[in-house]
């Protein structure tokens, strides 16, 4: 946190010149993003294999699919009453913005398919996120089902987790180095002002961003469906918003969302290494609340007339297509075109919001990668404690953390 202060200040006040020390953020990112495919196929595998059951599988499978549509419909609406009353888009000129078109969105059946990795090497290499989770469900079935032969299989994936884990320790005494490069080089490079151009729509966002983390995340799934106060949480899971934030990626942050919700909370390891992974590629609630905003953001600006149907139909398209947006920065964008078509918007009109929005999109994003974070988490606990995986004492232990 002091670092993220610090660099602030530093960006504001070194300027264009605080990108002399971009690559010291850059090197955090990479560390980062270095541990997330091994420790992804790792940890999922071993969680896997350590449930023994596979009845349990499809049982945290299930809670957790059906948390992650609730949470996202949650998110969706929040963003269109949000949007709704602070109108962000009336009056938004769009004169100086360059176009910037999308290619056209994935078939979700070609999206359904590809889930099966013709090549697992090949899934990892690439870093298939969902691929990499159904070949390592895959793996984790298999040892089950090998029984005691498997044993030596077994342990050498619990192992190399533990391994992975403490890597992510070594990664995270960088952090603070890592989050103030970032943080200087954002506020040096764009500045309070990038928020400021387009301040009705950034009012949105963190409004918005305010209410999904808070209301949604911590009071309705952990106050609510997991019977745990929400202060601990908040307390234990800080190391992995920071991360989250500085680096706008939830795949960026999900080797510290493993690692806090181990020891933090008290998550065991089977069921944050199956909910953890699976929701940084589908557990999108910030983008999902963001995409809501920008559709009314662009009928508002074009002056177009909104029926209820239409709301419905937004609120379904962008719960569908936010769990398949890209665990990057600026992934939200490039599912924007997908919703906007389903309101009559055309690609030309498209292509002017992205041109418009893109250069102040960076400090937008790290603001909704937060409830990005807090959904995988707090459906992580909610789904350990349905399941009797969680340790209570030691999850309420997170508020001396």
């Amino acid at each position: 946190m002091a670092a993220l202060v610090l660099g602030a200040i530093v960006g504001l006040l070194w300027g264009e010149g605080a990108t002399s020390i971009a690559w010291i953020g850059e090197l955090f990112v990479r560390l980062i993003r270095m541990l997330v495919v091994p420790l992804v196929f790792l940890t999922i595998a071993s969680g896997v294999a350590a449930l023994a059951d596979p009845k349990r599988l499809g049982s945290i499978g299930i809670k957790t699919l059906a948390m992650y549509v609730f949470t996202t419909s949650l998110a969706v609406t929040t963003g269109l009453v949000v949007a709704t009353l602070i109108a962000p888009g009336a009056g938004a000129s769009f004169a100086g913005a360059v176009p910037k078109a999308l290619t056209e969105p994935q078939d979700p059946a070609r999206m359904f398919i590809e889930i099966v990795p013709d090549n697992p090497i090949g899934a990892m290499a690439n870093g298939a996120t969902l691929s990499i989770i159904f070949f390592a469900i895959v793996v984790g079935a298999g040892v089950i089902a090998a029984g005691k032969e498997a044993e030596p299989v077994r342990r050498l994936l619990t192992s190399g987790t533990a391994v992975m884990l403490r890597i992510v320790g070594f990664v995270m005494e960088t952090a603070p180095f890592g989050v103030f490069a970032l943080i200087a080089v954002m506020m040096g490079t764009t500045g309070p002002s990038s928020f400021l151009a387009i301040f009705k729509l950034a009012l949105c966002v963190l409004t918005g961003a305010t209410i999904v983390t808070l209301v949604i995340h911590g009071g309705i799934v952990v106050r609510l469906l997991a019977w745990l106060p929400p202060l601990p949480f908040f307390r234990g899971i800080a190391d992995a918003i920071m991360v989250g934030f500085s680096t706008s990626s939830s795949s960026a942050a999900l080797p510290v969302a493993i690692r806090v919700a181990e020891r933090n909370l008290g998550v065991s390891p089977p069921v944050a290494s199956t909910v953890l992974p699976l929701g940084a590629t589908i557990g999108m609630d910030g983008a999902a609340m963001y995409v809501a905003m920008l559709t009314l953001f662009s009928a508002q600006a074009f002056g177009l007339d909104l029926s209820l149907a239409d709301y419905l139909v937004i609120a379904g398209t962008t719960t569908i297509v936010a769990m398949g947006v890209a665990p990057v920065p600026s992934g939200s964008l490039f599912v924007l075109a997908a919703v906007l078509h389903a309101i009559g918007i055309t690609p030309e009109q498209t292509a002017l919001v992205v041109g418009f929005i893109l250069p102040f999109d960076r400090i937008l994003d790290m603001i909704r990668t937060v409830p990005n974070v807090t959904c995988d988490l707090s459906i992580a606990t909610a789904v350990a404690r349905w399941e009797k995986e969680i340790d209570v004492d030691e999850y309420l232990s997170a508020r001396d953390v």
